[in-house]
């Protein structure tokens, strides 16, 4: 119908829907390490490669006090807290706007997440769901790199870090849905993530 809006999220599983792909990186150790080693890999080069720009010798520069210095280590540490809530909640937010009935959040002990045990996403919604949080905190991030003195580079600077090598896992889960069907449904619990296709999809799958 002309004007119909589209739905982004659906709450029953089409019929002729069946699991095709299925990401759980607190069960699966294989891949938790890829994609843990890819960010490690990431925060390696972004630190190494500002550091010829800015030395991150003034992240520790105690010429303006010790008390400067103490405050900048203080506010790098809880502002990095306050980022992991807030990466979630744009997770959250963002999984909202695209038509989530219930958004939980949560701590597993080894990290935060948003999820919705209800939803299915289609493609291009989760492709957004998952990119949200890097890309609105490295924009919001870089911005706050040019307003802050020299001396405060680096405390920015190692949110971004945390920011990008954080994302590695939203990246990873995008790549692998980039060359599947237009049509998938993904269910992202925020522990586990379950990529569903048409039966049609799944049989003729080569792999």
């Amino acid at each position: 119908m002309a004007g119909q809006q589209k739905l982004h999220a659906v709450q029953i599983l089409p019929a002729n829907y069946a699991e095709r792909l299925t990401l759980d990186l607190q069960a699966d150790k294989k891949e938790a390490l890829k994609v843990n080693g890819i960010g490690l890999a990431v925060m390696l080069v972004m630190a190494l490669g500002m550091h010829f720009v800015v030395p991150a010798q003034t992240l520790f520069s105690r010429s303006a006090g010790i008390g400067l210095f103490g405050l900048r280590l203080g506010v790098l540490g809880a502002a990095y807290i306050a980022y992991i809530v807030l990466h979630e909640w744009t997770h959250g937010v963002t999984m909202r706007h695209y038509g989530a009935q219930r958004v939980r959040f949560g701590f597993t002990g080894l990290y935060a997440y948003a999820g919705s045990e209800e939803d299915y996403f289609d493609k291009s919604s989760y492709r957004v769901i998952a990119l949200a949080p890097m890309v609105v905190w490295g924009v919001i991030f870089a911005l706050l790199q040019f307003a802050v003195p020299r001396e405060w580079f680096w405390v920015v600077w190692l949110l971004q870090i945390g920011n990008i090598s954080g994302s590695a896992g939203d990246v990873y889960v995008t790549c692998r849905l980039a060359r599947m069907p237009a049509d998938l449904l993904v269910r992202d619990t925020g522990v586990r993530m379950t990529v569903f296709c048409a039966s049609s999809a799944v049989q003729n799958d080569p792999s």
